[in-house]
């Protein structure tokens, strides 16, 4: 069934309307990425509590995932008031934002996409809300065995060669493959580009608890190069220790957790900057589809 959403949007209930949802979704991919990744996990259990929104249905043209009201308590924490949106028209998206309060523009949040037209859109709607906008783009990696399950049309996939691409060989002695634990939030945190605060520790414990995770133990018992997925399923946190970069970890690190997330069936996705050279190499010999101006991140603040 579903219910009547904020204002003039439909929320999507039931495990029969969300597969159908997910479907639907893989029609407009790799526009609707990270909105279908975030639908694919909420068909797996859903563990952040989201839910679904769209302007109509079955034939929809918007669609606006977010959290449930009671999770977004905090105004400032907008690691959790996050919003993934995809749409099919531009025109009718801004018009369904703009009727209805389904996003809370009174709050910090975040908005992402696999779209980068939504920009205008957004614009508009935060300068007529009072909101300033800080628009990130970076180039968005689609794995091998995603790209050959989900996207074999991309001329890419069709070139794809059989098999993985191969990581470096690693000192299998000296780094033991394990799980992150939450404890380890505070390390990761620190090295995450998008995170370094109280708010985005917890959004990290959240997702090592949710998700499954990989890390590489160093000497010390401790993590020295880590890898983690989001709400979306992108592999969104991922780093080495400086005194242990050069070694090929990241690479191995990557290689293990996608193969790991390709037997779940999970699709598998991450992004880099344009301007990180290293993680795009690494990419490349992982034999990873580039979708260029495919990640985009507005974080928004009210004036």
């Amino acid at each position: 069934m579903w219910i009547k959403g904020p204002a003039k949007m439909l929320q999507l209930q039931g495990p029969q309307l969300l597969q159908m949802l997910e479907k639907c979704l893989t029609k407009s991919l790799p526009e609707s990425l990270k909105v279908y990744g975030t639908v694919f996990h909420m068909n797996q259990g859903n563990p952040f509590g989201l839910k679904a929104l769209v302007d109509k249905w079955p034939d929809f043209k918007t669609v606006v995932i977010r959290p449930q009201e009671q999770e977004m308590a905090d105004d400032f924490d907008h690691y959790t008031n996050t919003y993934q949106i995809f749409s099919k028209d531009l025109r009718n998206c801004q018009e369904s934002l703009t009727t209805s309060d389904v996003i809370n523009w009174k709050q910090h949040l975040q908005i992402q996409s696999s779209q980068s037209s939504l920009n205008e859109v957004i614009q508009n709607l935060a300068a007529a809300k009072f909101v300033k906008v800080e628009h990130t783009q970076c180039i968005l990696y689609v794995m091998p065995e995603t790209a050959r399950k989900l996207l074999p049309s991309l001329p890419e996939t069709k070139n794809l060669p059989a098999g993985y691409g191969a990581p470096k060989a690693i000192n299998e002695e000296m780094f033991k493959l394990s799980s992150m634990d939450p404890t380890h939030a505070a390390l990761v945190n620190k090295f995450w580009h998008f995170g370094g605060n109280k708010r985005s520790q917890r959004f990290i414990e959240r997702c090592i608890r949710a998700f499954p995770t990989f890390c590489l133990l160093g000497p010390e018992g401790t993590p020295a190069s880590w890898s983690l997925m989001d709400q979306t399923g992108e592999i969104r946190m991922g780093a080495t220790l400086p005194e242990y970069r050069g070694r090929g970890l990241v690479s191995h690190m990557l290689a293990v957790h996608t193969r790991a997330l390709d037997q779940l069936g999970f699709p598998v996705y991450n992004n880099t900057d344009k301007a990180h050279k290293i993680v795009q190499r690494i990419s490349h010999n992982l034999r990873h589809i580039a979708i260029p101006h495919g990640w985009n991140q507005w974080n928004c603040v009210p004036l």
